[in-house]
């Protein structure tokens, strides 16, 4: 049975980090301050990468310095692949259910988004402990606002199948989705396979179909093109490979 937020217990804040390496942007470009002082504030965290968490807090400490020193922050990461049961859960959340406030971290960008934080704030509710969003990069709103797609409509897809037919296949029924609907279709890919999968819809998408390429998103170096599929056919120079990317695309 769930609970509802009870004072005695602490909150978990799900804090957002930057897109790109830490190293590459000012954090105060990224973040407002109400969410770096939020973060500089905590000391427990279940995060989805430890060495990433690190690196952030040390651009927190570079803005607002830190509570308590770095190395004293205690730190649990958030299972990969297995299911977060109940026990497992609490476990992670030990820390707010003694009355202390304490921060969800994602590796990159809004915590819960495509990533297996989402359990974590699921166990929270059924907890009674009182979740807190904080302001910060998602690439999937910063993608959508830049691409021209419909933001009126649009769904995320996670990741697409590895396999060439079965990936085929799910980009045509997804696009039939699109055009029935006038449904922006956003997804992401390990960036390893960025290349691959941006061939791949070239080569299945109708030419008259837009098609949205957001690539390092709040660095520097950031680049986003929105250009027919015949479009995006005459000029495929972009580089893809191994920088985070957001894929969308609106059939006509």
């Amino acid at each position: 049975m769930k609970q509802a937020p009870s004072k005695s217990r602490g909150r978990l804040l799900l804090v957002p980090t930057p897109l790109a390496e830490v190293t590459q942007t000012p954090l105060s470009q990224i973040l407002p301050q109400a969410s770096i002082a939020a973060a500089a504030a905590l000391q427990h965290w279940v995060v989805e990468n430890a060495k990433t968490a690190r690196a952030f807090l040390g651009a927190v400490n570079a803005v607002h310095a830190l509570g308590i020193p770095l190395q004293q922050h205690g730190m649990a990461v958030l299972p990969k692949h297995a299911k977060l049961d109940a026990a497992a859960a609490r476990v992670l959340l030990q820390p707010a259910l003694d009355g202390l406030d304490m921060g969800l971290m994602s590796e990159a960008g809004a915590p819960c988004v495509a990533d297996p934080g989402a359990l974590l704030v699921a166990a929270a509710h059924d907890l009674g402990i009182e979740v807190v969003p904080l302001v910060g990069p998602s690439s999937l709103l910063l993608g959508l606002m830049a691409s021209g797609l419909d933001g009126q409509r649009f769904a995320f897809h996670g990741y697409l199948p590895v396999d060439a037919e079965a990936r085929k296949q799910h980009i045509q029924g997804l696009e039939r989705e699109s055009a029935q609907r006038h449904q922006t279709q956003l997804f992401i890919e390990t960036p390893y396979r960025n290349t691959a999968l941006l061939l791949a819809l070239m080569k299945t998408l109708q030419p008259a179909t837009r098609l949205t390429v957001a690539s390092q998103l709040t660095a520097p170096d950031a680049c986003v093109r929105t250009r027919s599929v015949a479009q995006w056919r005459e000029d495929n120079s972009q580089v893809l490979d191994k920088v985070p990317t957001l894929f969308g695309f609106l059939a006509s």
